[in-house]
């Protein structure tokens, strides 16, 4: 029986917080989400009881090796791959320059990278920064302004004959658009591209399929799904052991372990195990991926429910402006907006005043923000979460009504 929405909020010590004798109400999550109790007892064990270095021949060191092991298996649970194609990293952006850097040794003149306007720049940047560092060329992917969708058309002409690789946000962690990545990795594959996709802001919503998509590469981060602050990436095998990445000689020489430079949190990869296990139990099924298949169904028919109500009293709001898709287009359960006469970081100070945090600004993603007029200020962020409940939303339209238009 999949867990109800209190089950669920009573897993979160976050959540009896008050801000001026108001419950706080979390809709911070596409910056990073709560910890459920179980994620943060998983750190704390292995902290006060397993701590050590790895692949020593004592007790703690042993200890150690198993519970990495394990995260490293409850994340391929999670990505639908095999625990060696799994690497962990402090971040996503450090793993996708490290990936950068070890496959643009292939890389110079003539060569050709495609990125999109759409996307948050940890998945720019470090492609970007291949031209000035070895001459190749990066084409950029519009985005349809009024749809706040991909522009296909613009993708279609950008991959051609020197394409090496398309890097592509399987969900903007501004607007909340869902990209179709399986099309778009499908169109790389023609002319032979490799594929890195970023799954960040698409992983806490939608239970990743690397097999499906048919990616080479993806990263996600585990504190956007109620883990510790870490990084997570698959890569395929054969992929992972045969780029020149950076490392040091004695380093382990094989698999994901490739990707991981010197000594890991291994803290907080034990955590980003616990966090695919917290999200295994909310869902029913005989092996964990089947659990996730089915916590993550629940979880989405609850948030589109969410984002429904909240997009469209967004909508009622005078002064609002909402962008990115409808809820009947696929996107993830995040809502950015304006409110006419009001900057974002003043929104954003009003509703925490009454116990409402949001997010404001570009979020990295400043490309596609700019793009929408708003560079200087940025937007209002309101994300869905696993905790998230109606009346929650309501405290949220009710603060965004009382600014005026």
């Amino acid at each position: 029986m999949t867990a109800s929405l209190n089950a669920i909020r009573a897993q979160f010590p976050a959540l009896e917080r008050s801000q001026a004798d108001y419950p706080v109400a979390y809709f911070d999550g596409p910056g990073g989400t709560q910890v459920p109790r179980r994620v943060a007892d998983a750190v704390s064990d292995y902290l006060l009881h397993h701590n050590a270095n790895t692949h020593w021949d004592y007790p703690t060191s042993a200890e150690t090796d198993t519970m990495l092991l394990a995260a490293r298996e409850s994340m391929a649970a999670f990505l639908n791959c095999t625990a060696p194609e799994v690497a962990f990293g402090n971040n996503m952006t450090t793993l996708t320059y490290h990936v950068s850097r070890a496959l643009g040794q292939r890389w110079g003149k003539g060569d050709e990278i495609v990125v999109t306007d759409l996307d948050h720049h940890a998945n720019i940047a470090p492609w970007t920064r291949l031209a000035h560092e070895r001459g190749v060329t990066v084409r950029h992917v519009k985005a349809n302004l009024e749809t706040g969708e991909l522009d296909w058309a613009s993708l279609e002409a950008s991959i051609g004959p020197k394409t090496k690789l398309l890097a592509i946000g399987a969900a903007s962690n501004a607007i909340g658009t869902i990209n179709d990545v399986a099309k778009a990795v499908a169109l790389a594959k023609t002319v032979g591209a490799l594929t890195y996709v970023d799954a960040v802001h698409y992983a806490p919503h939608t239970l990743v399929d690397v097999q499906a998509l048919g990616c080479d590469f993806l990263a996600c981060s585990p504190y956007k799904f109620y883990g510790p602050h870490t990084g997570a990436l698959f890569g395929k095998r054969a992929l992972l052991n045969s780029i020149d990445i950076p490392r040091l000689g004695p380093a382990p020489d094989a698999d994901g372990e490739r990707l991981e430079t010197g000594t890991q949190n291994h803290e907080g990869i034990v955590g980003a195990g616990a966090s695919v296990e917290f999200l295994a139990s909310i869902g029913d099924g005989a092996t964990r991926r089947e659990q996730l298949v089915s916590a993550f169904a629940t979880l989405h028919e609850r948030a589109h429910a969410l984002f429904t109500q909240l997009w469209h009293g967004l909508g009622a709001i005078p002064g609002v402006t909402r962008y990115g898709p409808p809820p009947s287009r696929p996107r993830t359960p995040t809502a950015a907006f304006t409110v006419k006469g009001h900057g974002s970081t003043a929104v954003a100070r009003a509703l925490a005043a009454k116990g409402v945090f949001v997010s404001h600004g570009d979020f990295y993603a400043s490309t596609i923000v700019a793009q929408l007029g708003h560079g200087e200020d940025g937007l209002v962020r309101a994300g869905c979460a696993c905790y998230t409940s109606e009346r929650e939303v309501k405290r949220l339209l009710e603060g965004v009504a009382a600014l005026g238009g």
